[in-house]
């Protein structure tokens, strides 16, 4: 606002907002999305997205649940590829699975993105959480989490008609092309886990633990937050050398 008295120009001083509106903001982003807002130019250049409970597909899941909603995670990455200020994205996951296709679309966005990426399991990271894991340019999990590897299962009304199981059958070779594209365990290795008995009670599949996620070729590493960042320092520094490079699995 501006006043003049006796031939002076005086500007009336507005108080400073900003910073408290920003704080606002990302609390806000927290809330709602369960994420931090994508970086602004004077902040990290490393965007870190953490996916969470149960992946959330076309169907709302009960209020109780804890999940991770794809409707949300898809446009947050488009706007992280395009911000120029972000270098590389963390992605953490402790999740019991949830949705094949949301899954599934989540893990493709994450493999086709050109920045680097690192995924870390802590806790646990199950069923379409695992193509998920392995889905970034390197992997990495706690020697506590595990990771359960099982055929996939159907809810509510199936129809038992021959069609039904071949559909089946294609999202479950879906699930290990993608594995096994983007890691290092073989197709063999990883339908052996899927279809084992005996370690899980009344059903088939393995929990696999950090140690064996790596010794299985899952998994890249076994570590916490301080290796995935410095493994993502790494791969950002290794891109600025060579720009026309992508974050394509190593």
């Amino acid at each position: 606002m501006t006043y003049e008295q006796e031939g002076f120009h005086m500007e009336e001083q507005q108080p400073e907002q900003q910073p408290e509106n920003q704080t606002k903001a990302a609390l806000d982003a927290i809330q709602q999305l369960g994420q931090m807002s994508v970086p602004a130019t004077n902040e990290s250049n490393v965007f870190c997205m953490t996916i969470v409970g149960q992946i959330e597909g076309h169907m709302v899941l009960p209020p109780q649940n804890k999940t991770t909603k794809y409707e949300h995670i898809i446009p947050t990455l488009v706007a992280a590829e395009q911000n120029k200020n972000i270098d590389g994205i963390l992605f953490i996951l402790n999740t019991v699975g949830g949705d094949v296709e949301a899954g599934l679309a989540i893990a493709e966005m994450i493999s086709s993105l050109t920045k680097p990426t690192v995924t870390v399991v802590v806790g646990g990271g199950h069923s379409i959480g695992v193509p998920i894991a392995v889905s970034s340019t390197y992997s990495i999990i706690a020697e506590s989490a595990t990771m359960t590897i099982h055929p996939i299962r159907l809810n509510g009304l199936v129809i038992g008609v021959p069609q039904t199981f071949e559909y089946m059958e294609k999202m479950q070779e879906r699930v290990v092309r993608f594995v096994t594209s983007h890691s290092r365990i073989t197709e063999t290795q990883f339908k052996e886990l899927m279809f084992r008995t005996g370690e899980l009670n009344r059903d088939v599949g393995t929990p696999v633990g950090g140690i064996d996620a790596v010794k299985y070729g899952l998994m890249d590493e076994v570590g916490g937050i301080g290796q995935a960042l410095a493994k993502l320092n790494q791969l950002i520094d290794e891109r600025k050398k060579n720009p026309e490079a992508e974050g394509i699995k190593q």
